[in-house]
């Protein structure tokens, strides 16, 4: 069974995307093994300048490369990344597998996104929409195109 790891910086802080997370790690139980690292932020003051930001990037970077296993196909989440239809994300996930890839990573930044080194080192980056979304609410975006894809692939009836 493949594995699915979710490496985001941050954790989930309303009671509802909380509860959108469980039912999704819930339904994609059926199809993977599920695991999501949350990484700690960096901290920064109210208006960082741009080389605040930059090293608190890297830094978050380092932490995420550390919560992702050797061997792992991983894949960035970021606006410049390539815009995948549902079905070819299932394809994706499916290609994956049939290379022998067993682990595939995906990776959230923070509020700030990532840093360019996360970025150059994955191997694959995504974008979920050309618009801007908050981190917390592409985990569960994420989790549910996830889903989408495995339904896909296997002939199910949620998507339409």
């Amino acid at each position: 069974m493949l594995s699915i790891s979710i490496v985001c910086v941050g954790r989930l802080k309303e009671s509802y995307l909380k509860s959108a997370s469980a039912e999704y790690q819930k339904r994609l139980g059926a199809f993977c093994r599920l695991n999501i690292k949350e990484v700690e932020p960096v901290s920064l003051p109210e208006n960082p300048s741009p080389a605040q930001v930059t090293a608190a990037l890297e830094k978050e970077g380092e932490s995420i490369w550390a919560a992702v296993p050797a061997g792992a196909k991983t894949v960035a989440l970021c606006i410049e990344g390539k815009m995948l239809t549902s079905e070819k994300l299932g394809n994706f996930i499916s290609t994956q597998m049939s290379q022998g890839f067993s682990r595939l990573v995906f990776i959230i930044g923070s509020s700030h996104g990532l840093a360019d080194s996360v970025k150059n080192r994955a191997d694959f980056s995504l974008s979920l929409s050309k618009m801007t979304f908050p981190h917390q609410l592409a985990r569960i975006m994420l989790l549910e195109q996830l889903y989408r894809a495995f339904m896909i692939e296997n002939s199910g009836k949620y998507h339409k």
